[in-house]
């Protein structure tokens, strides 16, 4: 049986942490997932199996994987049944709770246990232990709300916040779903397109201008999991100069065309009650 449990993080890490679900499929047909560029760094915790991820540095085999923002698909085996947590991160999350600037993750997937150390071990096998999904979450929500109060305290060392600066230009990216122009968002910040460049991939992972593109990617796909829409429609609907333009930008980010795409995941696309909710980006 497959399906997605959302979950509302306690106030404390909304901040932190963009979303968070519980997820339960059986094995992909094509034995292989691909997880795609989003907004979200990710932290995920595999209970049945490692998750094995590849096409982003080095390959990675664990129950708990960390993952930063990437312009490339991330290669999930999918071959077995999977289930899990996968939180999504902000860029300020990444530092507080991982503490790791989003830079350092960029088109990276890594063990957990690089970041947190045995407190990664101690984390999984406490959730594979747990009783349901209500039990898991919350496990989960107290480790992370403790990483939290320690950075708070100065207890555990870690990077400085993100520059309010970088911040309110990720916050107009969204907002405008990556069609604001980067010189115009420089400009609202008050900095030079240079420097916002490099505080804004320090930070995050990706430049203003590649955060753009899988924003306005993003919108694109879940207009597409949500519904047909004829593809020239939905080139202009988000942003893109043409269809041609939206198709360029697909291959590049999933490494496959869009009507392949929808081949693989449009039995799945259309019946929510079917889909297999898995790890999206590790």
């Amino acid at each position: 049986m497959s399906g997605l449990v959302t979950h509302v993080p306690p106030a404390p890490l909304r901040p932190l942490v963009s979303s968070a679900v519980g997820y339960r499929a059986p094995a992909f047909p094509t034995g292989v997932h691909r997880g795609l560029p989003s907004r979200h760094l990710t932290l995920v915790v595999e209970l049945l199996a490692p998750l094995t991820v590849s096409g982003m540095g080095e390959p990675v085999s664990a129950h708990g994987v960390a993952g930063g923002l990437h312009t490339r698909p991330a290669l999930i085996d999918a071959s077995g049944p999977q289930e899990g947590l996968q939180y999504g991160l902000t860029p300020l999350g990444s530092r507080v709770l991982l503490g790791v600037p989003g830079g350092e993750l960029r088109d990276r997937a890594v063990d957990l246990a690089d970041v947190l150390g045995a407190r990664a071990a101690r984390t999984v096998e406490r959730l594979r232990a747990a009783g349901g999904w209500d039990e898991r979450f919350r496990l989960l929500d107290t480790v992370l709300l403790e990483r939290l109060a320690a950075r708070r305290w100065g207890a555990e060392p870690g990077p400085a916040g993100v520059a309010a600066e970088v911040a309110e230009a990720w916050r107009l990216i969204l907002v405008s779903h990556g069609t604001a122009p980067v010189a115009a968002v420089a400009a609202h910040v008050g900095w030079g397109r240079r420097h916002l460049g490099e505080r804004f991939r320090a930070a995050t992972g990706l430049t203003p201008k590649e955060a753009a593109r899988v924003v306005r990617f993003e919108r694109a796909q879940h207009t597409l999991r949500a519904r047909p829409v004829p593809l020239a429609d939905l080139a202009v609907a988000c942003g893109y100069a043409d269809q041609p333009h939206l198709a360029r930008e697909w291959r590049s980010l999933t490494g496959t065309s869009i009507t392949a795409w929808l081949r693989e995941e449009l039995p799945f696309v259309q019946d929510a009650a079917a889909r297999p909710a898995r790890p999206s980006v590790p």
